[in-house]
């Protein structure tokens, strides 16, 4: 099987979600587009807290997109690591602190 059900080609389509609801569509790349505007965080660490949660969400999509653009503003490679490592700690973590929620069914049932 040679071909994925991600294609990377199609992450140069991600404009065309306008075709079919060209409100909502403007509206999400307007609201997109003004997030990733130097604010009181740089685009740089704009674009790397992007590349930690495109591996939370597990978007391969938004991974190609934002290791390019990291790379374009000079992000090294240990960097990125990082912030996938960050993001994966933030992410075990909020698994297992739900944890407690079933230790306490647990022990309320057990009762």
């Amino acid at each position: 099987m040679s071909k994925t059900y991600y294609d990377p080609a199609d992450l140069r389509k991600f404009s065309s979600i306008t075709e079919w609801s060209e409100e909502l569509g403007t509206k999400f790349f307007d609201y997109y587009g003004k997030v990733f505007e130097e604010g009181a965080l740089t685009a740089r660490e704009k674009s790397l807290i992007a590349l930690a949660v495109s591996h939370v969400v597990k978007c391969p999509y938004c991974i190609d997109a934002y290791t390019k653009d990291g790379l374009q503003r000079g992000m090294t490679k240990e960097e990125m690591m990082e912030a996938v490592h960050v993001g994966a700690a933030i992410e075990s973590g909020a698994t297992l602190v739900h944890g407690v929620q079933m230790m306490n069914k647990y022990n309320k049932l057990s009762m």
